[in-house]
């Protein structure tokens, strides 16, 4: 991946999209190869790499900008620019007015919007983002893959993006990575040459709509190898 890119990854079910992130975000071990940040390698979890997971893993008894603080302290910040830089990031994902309600106050969207905010307010050089917007309603998970595109044009920064949405790959990213089955490898990388800024109005062009489908193609292809494989070994 290169600086400030957006990757988003996407393959067949059970392929390891998941395991690559967690391998990625020093959560799991691998037998080969070697993942590097600024060539330094992945040993276990690091500040230079933010986690947004599906599940919103929000701490329940802290407010908002509590969950925001409580990161920024985990990263060694000190003093009183805390509780204004977590004003400053939950203001980035438009949670500014929410800053004192609890987790079980938010909507879902909202809670991931807190996930977001955390992840990026010590300032990581990576964000790793595993399926992030799979458990929204669809009218949300698009407002949400807006509310993404718009911090990340405006603070760049290098993102890998889990996704069984192949709309939302294309919409988001710089790049399309598919990983082929067992043994999950990247089978071919996509550029996304769609102009930014993004809007949702590009969705129904005909540059979009053909993306679109070479990414389905790839994914597809795999499908077929395991539906013959599996008529083969019948």
């Amino acid at each position: 991946m290169g600086e400030n890119e957006f990757v988003a990854l996407v393959g067949t079910s059970g392929c390891g999209k998941s395991t690559l992130l967690s391998i990625a975000a020093g959560l799991e071990t691998y037998d080969e190869g070697s993942i590097t940040v600024d060539g330094d390698p992945v040993t276990g979890p690091g500040l230079d790499r933010g986690v947004v997971f599906q599940t919103y893993t929000l701490l329940p008894w802290l407010t908002a900008i509590g969950n925001v603080e409580f990161a920024l302290r985990a990263a060694g910040r000190r003093g009183r620019d805390i509780r204004e830089i977590a004003q400053e990031q939950l203001a980035l994902v438009g949670l500014d007015g929410f800053a004192d309600a609890y987790p079980a106050e938010l909507s879902g969207g909202m809670k991931q919007r807190v996930a977001i905010a955390r992840a990026l307010s010590y300032r990581p050089k990576i964000l790793l983002m595993d399926e992030p917007f799979g458990a929204l309603d669809a009218l949300t998970r698009h407002h949400m893959q807006e509310l993404l595109t718009a911090v990340w044009e405006r603070h760049r920064l290098t993102v890998l993006f889990v996704t069984h949405d192949v709309e939302e790959a294309v919409y988001l990213s710089d790049r399309v990575a598919v990983m082929t089955n067992r043994p999950g490898r990247v089978k071919s990388l996509i550029d996304i040459t769609l102009p930014r800024p993004r809007h949702y109005g590009l969705v129904a062009t005909p540059e979009f709509q053909a993306l679109q489908a070479e990414v389905l193609h790839e994914i597809r292809s795999e499908s077929i190898a395991i539906a013959s494989l599996g008529s083969a070994l019948s």
